[in-house]
C-alpha cells in the first residue's frame, strides 16, 4: 500500500468518525478514536449497503459519505450495548 493511500485512509476515516460523532451526539473519541472509528465503519458499511442494493458513487466525497454512514451505524451499536 503506497503511503498516499495510507494517508487517504487516514483522513477519510478522521473526517466520517468525527462526523458520526456529531450525528451520533456525545460520542467523540478523540482523533485517535474517531479515525478508528471512521475505518471501521467504512467496512462495515461496505458490508451493509451493497447487500441493500446501495451505491453511493466513487471519490473522496462517496468515500466519505460510505464511511459516515458506518461509523454511524456502529456507534448507535456500541451505544446499545453500553445500555444493556
Amino acid at each position: 500500500m503506497a503511503l498516499e493511500s495510507l494517508l487517504v485512509i487516514i483522513i477519510v476515516g478522521a473526517v466520517a468518525g468525527w462526523l458520526a460523532g456529531i450525528i451520533v451526539k456525545g460520542y467523540g473519541y478523540g482523533l485517535l478514536g474517531n479515525i478508528v472509528i471512521g475505518i471501521v465503519g467504512a467496512f462495515v458499511a461496505g458490508l451493509i449497503l451493497p447487500g441493500l442494493g446501495l451505491n453511493i458513487g466513487t471519490g473522496i466525497a462517496a468515500a466519505i459519505i460510505h464511511a459516515t454512514i458506518g461509523a454511524v451505524i456502529l456507534l448507535l451499536l456500541i451505544r446499545l450495548i453500553k445500555r444493556a
